[in-house]
Parts: structure tokens; sequence; C-alpha cells
């Protein structure tokens, strides 16, 4: 697949509105500089390749290989990661990674997506790892050396992980376990070295780390989705696939735990990556607004375009807020921090959603193409109106982060 273009794209005069509105009194100054060398490497690195990822074709030779090998190369992966295992042993890492979610979904949700599972899932899970299975699989991870992926959506089960609603099964045997089911949606998998399972053994769950060379475990074709194209998906089969005691990730019967500590860590991300992209949208928007005249005007003169900049204005500022507010909880050792991890998913994607199409709206016609034929002039916000809607299901559908935030409100008695 390709890695960059020089199409020219309908943006004109678009400007980082982030750097005159967004007054960042949260973040530590180590995290605003993270934030900067991201952002460059983002720019640098993503961006040239971000309209080809957005359109190409869903197959595993369309793994933004060369994208993720100059993230990996520009010390992306590291951020998130203890100097254990060759990471840059940030003080406050959860922050620093979910602004660095943003500043690459600024230019492409479908790397952003990657950088998620590749770290934030599968990287962080094998936080609760041995030293030999830290040195074995985090630390070429983080290098970039391999690609990871983190399995826990199922056919009949997704955001429902009761022990119940699992039908992956790994059971014991006289020098190990054999694990047998199907994962779906599995982000990465395609082209991953390894995969975190989660699996009933008896009556809970277990968390396993599965080589895909491991006979028996069988990568089906990727899907092909309408938007973050880029962000690989597909079926992971396992037929008895045999796995020693030293593949087990943590201990037996507590992979419940690390899974939801795992997913709600992604949600902080999948927030951030929602803001990214929403803030993008606004850019464009807003540039759009300025320059394109109708009926003797600018579109931005109309009331209802001002009014609606405003609204989003606003709502780009509490997003981003909570975000980092759930990020910094999580750094000081909270890990489960809700319910602004909740709150920061659901803001963030839903706005995503919201800014995008109306960016659409006020692009009219171009923003409704890729590519215009006359002139090859392609369009961001078509793009940007496709990939954020998945933000709003995966990693916890929408309606379950209203019911954790409803559950803080009510209590469990009532909410369940």
């Amino acid at each position: 697949m390709s890695t960059s273009t020089d199409k020219p794209t309908e943006a004109p005069g678009v400007v980082r509105l982030y750097d005159r509105m967004y007054h960042d009194r949260l973040s530590p100054q180590e995290v605003l500089a993270v934030r900067e060398r991201v952002r460059a490497m983002a720019d640098e690195v993503v961006a040239p390749a971000a309209h080809a990822i957005a359109t190409g074709d869903e197959r595993v030779e369309g793994f933004p290989r060369a994208v993720f090998d100059g993230l990996a190369g520009r010390g992306l992966f590291r951020i998130p990661f203890g100097g254990d295992v060759g990471g840059d042993d940030l003080t406050y890492p959860a922050t620093a990674t979910a602004a660095a979610v943003e500043e690459i979904a600024y230019h492409s949700n479908s790397v952003a997506a990657v950088f998620d599972v590749h770290c934030i899932l599968a990287g962080n899970a094998l936080k609760h790892g041995t030293d030999r299975q830290r040195q074995r699989w985090l630390r070429p991870l983080v290098a970039g050396e391999i690609v990871g992926a983190f399995a826990t959506s199922e056919p009949a089960a997704s955001s429902d992980l009761a022990p119940t609603a699992v039908r992956t099964r790994a059971d014991r045997t006289g020098d190990g376990w054999v694990l047998n089911g199907t994962k779906r949606w599995i982000t990465n998998s395609p082209v991953a070295a390894f995969i975190v399972v989660l699996a009933r053994t008896d009556d809970r769950l277990t968390t396993f780390i599965v080589p895909t060379d491991t006979p028996g475990v069988s990568v089906g074709l990727p899907d092909r989705k309408i938007g973050n194209r880029g962000q690989l998906t597909a079926d992971v089969t396992f037929s008895d696939v045999r796995l020693a005691d030293g593949d087990v990730l943590g201990e037996v019967g507590e992979g419940l735990k690390i899974a939801l500590q795992t997913l709600t860590y992604g949600r902080i991300g999948i927030g951030a990556a929602g803001v990214g992209m929403a803030q993008a949208a606004f850019d464009h928007m807003a540039a759009h607004l300025i320059g394109r005249h109708a009926f003797g005007k600018p579109l931005g003169a109309n009331q209802h375009w001002q009014f609606a900049i405003a609204e989003y204005a606003t709502q780009l500022e509490v997003a981003r807020s909570t975000y980092l507010k759930a990020a910094l909880r999580m750094d000081e050792g909270v890990d489960f921090p809700e319910p602004e991890a909740a709150m920061a998913k659901l803001l963030g994607t839903r706005l995503s959603v919201d800014i995008a199409r109306d960016a659409v709206q006020v692009f009219g016609g171009m923003g409704f193409v890729q590519e215009r034929g006359a002139d090859g002039v392609t369009s961001v916000v078509s793009t940007l109106y496709r990939d954020s809607k998945i933000g709003e299901i995966y990693e916890g559908a929408n309606e379950i982060q209203k019911w954790v935030i409803a559950r803080r409100v009510l209590g469990r008695d009532v909410t369940g």
C-alpha cells in the first residue's frame, strides 16, 4: 500500500486552534513536552500517509507498516512504559500516552487505534506478567519489533465479559492448557506476533499470552469496515491450542480484573482519540467557514454556524480536560478512575461524531467525497466522518459508559 500522497486537500488556511483556545493547566510539564514531540512526529510521519491509509484496502498489505516503523523509530511506543523494558520511564505515563493518542488521531484514527491496542491494551496487560514474560514480549513491543493484539470480544460476547458469557475456554491438561474458541474484531491480529487472550477457566476468567505462530491459531481475513481502514481487525480461532503454565498472564482466575483495568485505560485512550478527531474536524470546519463565501459573505457570518462553533469549542474544552483528569488519576495509582474514564470516552467520541457530521455539512458536496475527480483534491472531513463512528462503539459502547456513570450516581442497588 502507498504510504504517502502528494494530492492536495480541500483545507486551505487550516490552523491548529488548540494552540489558541486550550490553555492547559492540568498537564505536567513532562506531558506537555511529550505532546509537542508526538505532534512533530505525527506531522512528519502520519500526516503524509493519512489519505492513503484512510482509502486503502483492508488486507494484510494494508497495515500501515511504514508508519508503524517510523513511529517506533522515533520512540512513540516507549512513552507508556518503564525503563526496565526500554520505555521512557515517565512519571505520568498514562497522561502522556493519552495526549500522544490525541495527536496521532488528529491525522489518522486508524494509526491511533493501532497504537492504542499495541501499547494501551496489549502492552499494559503485559505489565501484569512475570519478568520473563515482560522481557520476552513487552521489550520488543516497546521497540516496535513486533505488533501486539488483545482479545476479549467474541461472536456472542463483547461488552459483557461475565464468565458465563465468554465461550473461549482454556482447559487444564497434565502439562499445561488447551485453548479453544473464537475471538472477533481483534485489532492488529492479522499482523500480530502475540495476542493477549481472555478465556474461561472453570467458572472464572484467565488471561493468556498466545503467540500467533502456535499450532491451532488461525487468523481470518481482515474485516472490511466503513472507516478506520488502516486498523485491521479479524476473527481469531483457537483449535486445541496447547499452552504452558508460563503462558498464563497474571494469576489463574484473575483475568477479568486484568481485562477490565486494561479496558478502562483503553477507554481513556479512545476518549483522547475522539478529541483528536474532533479537533481536526473543528479546525477544518472553522477554516472553511472563514474562507468559503456564499451570498456575498463568509459562511461563518451566518449566526447558525457561529453558535455551532461556540458550542463545539466549549465541548472540546470539557472533553479534553476530562480525559486528562482521568489519566492523571490513573497515574496517581487509581486502577479504575471512574467516573472520569467513562465520561472521557462518552464525551470525546460523541463529540468527534457531532463535529465531523457538521463539518461535512459545512463543506457541502466536497464533504461527501473522498477525492474530487476533476483535480484529485481530497477531503479530510469525509474521512473524519467515517472514522469517528467506531469510537462510540468499541472498547465499551457509549451506552455502557452511561450505565457506569449512572451507577456512580444512583448506586448498584438501583442500576444493577
